[in-house]
C-alpha cells in the first residue's frame, strides 16, 4: 500500500534535509508517532536507528526503523517488525528558498495482516493527509 504527498516549504533544501534525517523528529510532525527514540550513538549517518512507537488505525505498534539512504537530495527510512515493513522515501529539490519534497510512503503488512490491507487504505490516506499539513507547519516554523 502506497501514498504519495507532494510538500512545499520556504526553507533551504539543507535545512530541511538535516531536520528530516533525525527520525527522532517525527514526534513533532507525524501524527500517527506517540515516542521515536535513536537506538544507537554518533552522527547520523546510513545505517542509523531508531525505535518508534505509533498509533495506526486504532493500534499502537513499535516498529525499528534505519536510515537507508542519506544524499543532499534523498532520504530512505526502512521499518520492520513482526506485522509489517514499511519504507518512507523522500526527494527533495529546491528553487530558492523554497525546497519541495516528494513524500512516498508505503507499509506492506505481513501474513494474515495482508488480509487488512483494502481495508485499512483509507485510514492510511488520512495519516499521509495529516503528515503533509503537519509536516509544512512544522518546517515552516524552523
Amino acid at each position: 500500500m502506497k501514498v504519495q504527498r507532494t510538500i512545499k516549504v520556504d526553507r533551504p533544501q539543507p535545512t530541511v534535509v538535516a531536520y528530516l534525517a533525525d527520525f527522532t523528529n517525527t514526534e513533532h510532525w507525524d501524527p500517527g508517532t506517540l515516542h521515536c527514540v535513536r537506538t544507537d550513538t554518533g552522527p547520523i549517518r546510513v545505517g542509523a536507528t531508531w525505535k518508534n512507537v505509533s498509533n495506526f488505525h486504532g493500534r499502537t505498534t513499535e516498529l525499528d526503523y534505519r536510515l537507508a539512504r542519506l544524499d543532499p537530495a534523498r532520504l530512505t527510512f526502512t521499518g520492520h517488525n513482526k506485522q509489517a515493513t514499511t519504507t518512507d522515501d523522500l526527494h527533495f529539490a529546491t528553487n530558492g528558498t523554497t525546497t519541495t519534497i516528494t513524500y512516498n510512503a508505503e507499509i506492506t503488512f505481513n501474513g494474515l495482516l495482508k488480509l487488512a490491507t483494502p481495508f485499512v487504505r483509507r485510514s492510511f490516506e488520512k495519516l499521509a493527509d495529516e503528515v503533509e499539513t503537519s509536516l509544512t507547519t512544522t518546517l515552516e516554523a524552523l
